[in-house]
């Protein structure tokens, strides 16, 4: 369960840390620019543009100076020691920006803007790297999830408070503000000591080299092809967020004719659609990387952002918030942003996860030292990006916000088209669990990475639909010749990855190719399925396992997962009271459970152990449907 899972010690210390922390950079970052603004500048007749611009180059800066040296911290240090240490650099530091407000020293507040941006850039590594070693691979989209939603209400709760704060004042605006910086600094540096421990992940000295280890970094982050996608693609998340909320104002003031308190609401309705996108990646994940959640949340920006950018509304004068939410167009407005946030929540978590996992664990914290810098430098290109569209080509907002939506469609597309199995697979994942109440049990068994085999008793026709629903990773699965040449499903079976195989008799060499197919694919670190009884069971029971297996293991000598199926048999698409696929349907929702077994090691499976194995799964499966048991998938 969801409230379980914050409350568990290895998660939730860190959620609460990392949740209070990006809140505290947020109002000190606001407070700030609001000071700035609205004190100094009347004051001293100091520059605005200028200033901005330097409170905002201040806080990107350590992002490319330390952050490799951060991911060097992260992977050489505990985990758990470092959160502690860097959490109480920013009460030193909230301690000294308290005192700058509170005797306006302007100056300083800038230096410690800089001294946050370096406690920011150093936990960045850190918080994603910590996260593989306290949760299971199958909680890591679920545990991204909710790291994400606590980010962005954090971001829209620090907001709004610093625009409350720095409305107060004199002594009591001043003082309020100091008091908030450090309760909530200190606030998280309790939380931070109810992490648990996590030990150093590589061996060696830490050295500082900023420029080399930056450089080293990046490269290494981009030469691997998984980690490059996983980078490239998050980076281009917080391009589109940048652009988004760094022209939110100027929208509101020119296309909705609102004031601020429609910047604020505007803000909450994408951050709260960033949160319900997380909580829905996570819900339709289940516990698995689903890639496939990438181009849709992709295509949802795009659409959503395209009808945002055709939105307006008439006013002569500027309207108070009250006077908005009266108008079903600024209601129609929020909703759209809503759902661009919702794409951004679908579209970012599975690639933090596949950034996670893609990572080997000595160097996992630098190549999200990596992803940070990158993230830094696709904000500075989104700030380059609404200069040229608004100030050098004299474009409206409304015009950079149909080129955002554009590129998020062209992103999802490239990327559905590049990709199309995992969209079909989640549809598959969709579909199965509309069909079935499907209960599944032991999916950590299936190894996170590298080659392995699930061997299944086969029951139905929809047994690969079921299993390849279920498995966390994706499967490539044997089924017969003339099937998966059936017109109309052909297509289907393509994009799946079926692997067709026919007997020596109808096609010689049949056998052969397709084994030569599953060798490449197991070479290829995929996970293959396949039914060693080689037809379905005519009565229910785990038939005898065909030599094929044996083949499939002299060539390829990998980990073997068994895995078992009950709930299935006596279906329409099973040979239960008739043949299969010829009989009308006579349940729906059947109650289905799925059983993977522990994986026998490479080298150590022989087909009579496997069959025995599958037959004990078989038989406990059943036995615990008949009593309605089964662990939530």
């Amino acid at each position: 369960m969801i409230g379980g899972f914050l409350t568990q010690r290895r998660f939730a210390p860190f959620f609460w840390t990392q949740a209070l922390g990006a809140f505290n950079d947020n109002l000190f970052k606001n407070v700030l620019l609001l000071l700035l603004t609205f004190v100094a500048v009347p004051r001293y007749g100091w520059d605005t543009g200028l200033l901005n611009n330097l409170a905002a180059g201040l806080f990107i800066l350590p992002f490319f100076l330390f952050s490799a040296w951060g991911g060097t911290l992260a992977d050489h240090l505990d985990k758990q020691r470092l959160v502690r240490r860097l959490k109480l650099l920013e009460l030193v530091t909230m301690i000294a920006a308290a005192i700058a407000v509170w005797f306006e020293l302007f100056g300083l507040l800038l230096a410690l803007l800089f001294m946050m941006g370096t406690q920011s850039a150093l936990f960045g590594p850190v918080k994603y790297a910590i996260l593989p070693q306290h949760l299971a691979a199958t909680e890591l989209v679920k545990g991204n999830a909710w790291v994400n939603l606590g980010t962005f209400v954090s971001i829209l709760l620090g907001t709004l408070l610093a625009g409350v704060l720095a409305s107060l004042e004199g002594a009591l605006g001043r003082g309020a503000i100091a008091v908030s910086l450090i309760l909530i600094s200190l606030a998280g540096v309790i939380a931070s000591l109810g992490i648990p421990a996590a030990p150093p992940s590589a061996a060696g000295r830490v050295t500082w080299r900023p420029f080399a280890g930056t450089l080293r970094i990046m490269r290494d982050g981009l030469r691997e092809r998984r980690l490059r996608l996983a980078l490239v693609g998050i980076s281009f998340f917080w391009f589109l967020g940048a652009c988004y909320l760094t022209q939110l104002p100027a929208w509101v003031r020119d296309v909705v004719h609102g004031s601020e308190g429609a910047v604020s609401f505007l803000l909450g309705a994408f951050a709260l659609g960033v949160g319900l996108g997380a909580l829905l990646c996570a819900r339709l994940s289940a516990g698995r990387l689903e890639l496939g959640l990438v181009p849709i949340g992709a295509l949802v920006i795009g659409v959503s952002g395209i009808e945002l950018a055709a939105q307006s509304i008439s006013a002569e004068q500027p309207l108070r918030l009250g006077e908005l939410l009266a108008l079903t167009e600024f209601w129609r407005m929020s909703t759209l942003l809503a759902l661009v946030g919702l794409g951004g929540g679908l579209y970012s978590v599975p690639l933090y996860t596949l950034m996670q996992l893609a990572s080997r664990e000595d160097r996992r914290a630098r190549m999200i030292a990596a992803n940070n810098i990158l993230n830094a430098l696709f904000m500075i290109l989104a700030a380059g990006f609404g200069i040229v569209v608004l100030s050098v080509l004299g474009l409206s907002i409304s015009v950079l916000f149909y080129c955002l939506g554009g590129l998020a469609l062209l992103v999802g597309i490239g990327v559905l088209m590049r990709n199309p199995r995992s969209v079909l697979r989640l549809a598959i994942f969709v579909l199965i669990r509309l069909l079935y109440r499907l209960r599944c049990r032991g999916r950590q068994h299936i190894p996170a990475t590298g080659p392995a085999l699930v061997v299944c008793n086969h029951v139905s026709f929809m047994d690969a639909l079921v299993l390849g629903g279920a498995c966390p990773r994706p499967l490539r699965f044997l089924m017969d010749r003339p099937i998966y040449e059936t017109p109309w499903l052909n297509w289907f079976f393509r994009i799946a990855g079926a692997i067709p195989v026919d007997s020596d008799r109808r096609d010689p060499g049949g056998v052969r190719r397709a084994l030569e197919e599953v060798s490449r694919a197991l070479r290829n670190g995929e996970v293959v399925m396949i039914f060693p009884e080689g037809r379905l069971t005519p009565d229910g029971e785990v038939q005898a396992f065909r030599r094929g297996l044996d083949l499939v293991l002299a060539r390829d000598p990998v980990p073997v997962v068994p895995a078992a199926l009950a709930g299935l048999w006596g279906s329409w698409t099973s040979n239960k009271d008739g043949k299969a696929l010829t009989k009308w349907p006579r349940r729906l929702r059947a109650r289905v459970l799925l059983v993977f077994g522990e994986p026998i090691p490479a080298g150590y499976s022989p087909r009579r152990t496997l069959e025995r194995r599958v037959r004990g799964l078989k038989r406990a499966a059943d036995k615990s449907l008949d009593r309605r048991l089964g662990g939530p998938i």
